[in-house]
């Protein structure tokens, strides 16, 4: 269990599903069309989603959040998650493992690049886009020394900038989660990566107005 564990958060998957379409399979055949909100991300959102079932039922929102996973991967599976399900709109929270090199180099431009496709092809389905700010990281655990929080500061640079540009929504966790070396705080992150319930409380206080808003916003 610990083995299988620690190959999720390094992104090791089966080599016959790669984009992870698997995970969701089942439940998406049974999961409410027009949702509120289907949150797209990696350990992050599959930990919120599992460790704060209520504010996603509560709220009419679905997790769809994969360990270990790159925007990449997120891409590949975004029709069968995301799409088919139809939901008001998207919370796309990805990144920080295309920074740690889960899968390899790629770069800030293309990480971005990715993300900025999750939303057009939101938009050519009516679904409302929330892009969300890369969590800071000081120093990723399972690889060290990849001095990722200057990096992760340059993606939220390009995603700002794509919202404000596209019609999307921003939203900053980074901001109000940062401590003075640009990481999360023990408080919000023993591990420096996953939030703790308390990191989880401040993303929820930000992330459910911002989800209220864009399901009242007329179509552009």
């Amino acid at each position: 269990m610990l083995l299988s564990a620690v190959l999720c958060t390094l992104g090791v998957e089966s080599q016959e599903d790669w984009a992870g379409f698997r995970r969701y399979e089942k439940a998406n055949v049974t999961a409410a069309k027009g949702a509120k909100a289907v949150f797209m991300g990696n350990s992050i959102t599959e930990g919120w989603a599992n460790s704060r079932p209520e504010f996603f039922i509560e709220n009419g929102y679905i997790g769809r959040g994969i360990s270990g996973q790159v925007t990449s991967q997120m891409l590949a599976r975004f029709r069968a998650d995301v799409l088919d399900l139809g939901p008001k709109c998207v919370v796309i929270l990805a990144g920080t493992n295309d920074i740690a090199m889960n899968k390899g180099f790629i770069s800030i431009r293309n990480i971005a690049g990715n993300i900025f496709s999750m939303a057009e092809l939101a938009r050519a389905h009516g679904i409302r886009t929330i892009i969300c700010s890369t969590l800071p990281v000081y120093d990723y655990p399972w690889r060290k020394g990849l001095e990722p929080a200057d990096k992760i500061i340059e993606l939220n640079a390009l995603l700002r900038d794509y919202a404000a540009r596209n019609g999307c929504l921003y939203v900053d966790y980074h901001s109000a989660m940062k401590d003075e070396r640009n990481g999360l705080p023990e408080k919000y992150a023993k591990d420096g990566v996953h939030p703790t319930a308390e990191g989880y409380a401040v993303m929820e206080a930000i992330i459910k107005p911002e989800i209220d808003r864009a399901a009242k916003a007329k179509k552009r």
